[in-house]
């Protein structure tokens, strides 16, 4: 019998480029957590906020974030998802880190760099995709601006959950909760958005409205905004296989190749 997921997705306030009271916020709810979760969703940038200063933040795939994803995931037996600033030969990535209980990392660069902050003066643009599985399920995770480039996250019957980490700000709120159902609807899978709340050093304000989506584009369930929350949600693993023979959609998509 295929299995459901148990996913818990924090969407908290960050403190601006302070990773120690970041890494202890996180652990407190990490250990609040249901026994049954497997899968734990942070936002983007979770040690420091969404920070254009790589120079003082970054760090190697050794340093102290590393050192406690794995911490964490081992303590609470569950896979951490969240994205830190990360140096590489040369390069500094916004990076998501896939984190399991075994030791096993798996890695993402994020791909669409936001300009209008100037992240794409800071940081290298990433080139491939990461797809992992967790028991039947097939995870795709990307980055916050991510959410606004619908070939990037094209479902090619590769996967079955669509994940997005976020420092998404407020004033923007219509945009998050639109395009997640869009995806949602267009891939015939679940979507999951995770964003902080509280305002950053820059004084900008980041609602939440984290939320889980069905295949369907339903809404199963979404953090209060503006508000501290963790989302312990169960995933249908019936809901996608119903969609996908009902209909197959994906069956009549376009073909096409990204260049890089």
């Amino acid at each position: 019998m295929t299995k459901n997921l148990f996913v818990s997705c924090i969407q908290t306030n960050l403190v601006w480029e302070d990773k120690e009271q970041n890494f202890k916020n996180f652990e407190n709810k990490i250990q609040q957590l249901p026994l049954e979760t497997q899968l734990v969703i942070l936002p983007e940038m979770f040690t420091t906020g969404f920070s254009m200063n790589p120079k003082d933040l970054a760090e190697t795939m050794d340093g102290e974030s590393m050192i406690w994803l794995k911490r964490q995931a081992i303590i609470s037996k569950k896979i951490i998802i969240g994205s830190i600033i990360i140096n590489e030969n040369r390069n500094t990535y916004n990076r998501l880190i896939a984190t399991f209980p075994d030791g096993k990392q798996f890695i993402y660069n994020k791909r669409h760099l936001f300009r209008m902050a100037g992240e794409h003066n800071q940081y290298t643009s990433g080139t491939s995709k990461l797809i992992f599985d967790i028991d039947n399920w097939s995870v795709f995770p990307l980055i916050c601006y991510d959410l606004r480039f619908p070939v990037w996250s094209r479902n090619r019957n590769d996967y079955n959950i669509l994940i997005y980490i976020a420092n998404w700000p407020e004033s923007r709120s219509y945009a998050w909760k639109s395009l997640l159902v869009a995806r949602a609807i267009e891939n015939q899978s679940f979507v999951i958005g995770v964003n902080r709340v509280g305002t950053d050093g820059n004084r900008i304000n980041h609602s939440g409205d984290s939320m889980v989506i069905n295949p369907y584009g339903q809404i199963i369930a979404q953090a209060e905004p503006n508000i501290e929350q963790i989302l312990n949600v169960e995933l249908s693993y019936e809901d996608i296989d119903k969609i996908r023979k009902k209909f197959p959609a994906y069956l009549d998509s376009d073909e096409f190749e990204i260049k890089y």
